[in-house]
């Protein structure tokens, strides 16, 4: 935990914390109808494309067949990540357009399957002529599968 002017700012105490949150989304996706609304209402209309599962997305990032980004704020792509992403944060993706490969598949993730700013950076993304998609799901359930995670705490993002 640290204080920065009137905000606490904690963190995780263990892996297990992810888990709960995962636990806990699924129920909500299943026994609360408003969950479903907004996922047809918002998410389905916003990005029609069939999003990418985590084993598909770590197969075609060992290929390279992809470039993946990671569009949370930088501090929390330092604390974790999936290997190999690129962090551009939506407020920055307009200063990196010249560098993303226009000939490869862009997929993007963000915090969580509710989480809006990675179906925002895909629309513009999209709207610019990129072939993109999305991960099914964000950071928190990639880290609690197992997966591989990198981190980099020293550098900037």
């Amino acid at each position: 935990m640290r204080q920065e002017g009137t905000r606490v700012l904690y963190r995780l105490a263990d892996e297990s914390v992810l888990a709960l949150m995962a636990g806990l989304r699924c129920v909500a996706k299943h026994n609360v109808a408003e969950i479903q609304q907004i996922v047809t209402g918002y998410f389905n209309e916003r990005h029609a494309l069939e999003p990418v599962s985590r084993g598909n997305l770590l197969r075609k990032l060992e290929e390279r067949l992809v470039t993946v980004l990671d569009v949370r704020p930088g501090d929390e792509y330092r604390a974790g990540h999936v290997p190999g992403t690129l962090n551009i944060t939506l407020a920055d993706l307009e200063d990196w357009l010249s560098e993303l490969p226009s000939d490869q598949e862009i997929v993007a993730y963000f915090r969580g399957t509710y989480c809006v700013l990675s179906f925002e950076a895909l629309a513009s993304l999209r709207a610019r002529g990129f072939r993109v998609r999305r991960m099914e799901e964000g950071f928190p359930e990639w880290r609690v599968a197992g997966l591989p995670v990198e981190t980099n705490p020293a550098s900037s993002g």
